[in-house]
């Protein structure tokens, strides 16, 4: 008797299955390409902003950090000028105001 119930049970909930199937509005094919296409796009769009964003902080971080850090440890300017690669300019500003000016 519990097998009898257990197929009725299966039955009913296949063919509940199917009807709420029947209730989705699919995509077309068209909508299906356009929506795919979009979110590509998106994806990449994000990415390649990542890899400058990323690009632009790493090359701030070696550059800037580091030199900050050279300065500010008391090493000699031209410690800093060797290490950092800073320019003429910058170290001129820095041995006249003792600051870096943008």
């Amino acid at each position: 008797m519990a097998k009898v119930e257990n197929k009725k049970e299966k039955r009913h909930f296949f063919k509940d299955f199917k009807a709420e199937l029947k209730k989705v509005i699919w995509p077309t094919p068209k909508q299906v390409v356009n929506n795919t296409t979009a979110v590509i796009t998106i994806v990449l769009l994000t990415a390649v902003i990542v890899f400058v964003l990323d690009l632009a902080f790493e090359t701030l971080n070696t550059h800037g950090v580091d030199t900050l850090k050279t300065i500010v440890s008391g090493r000699t300017t031209n410690n800093v000028l060797e290490d950092n690669s800073i320019s003429n300019e910058l170290y001129e500003n820095v041995l006249e105001n003792n600051t870096i000016s943008e």
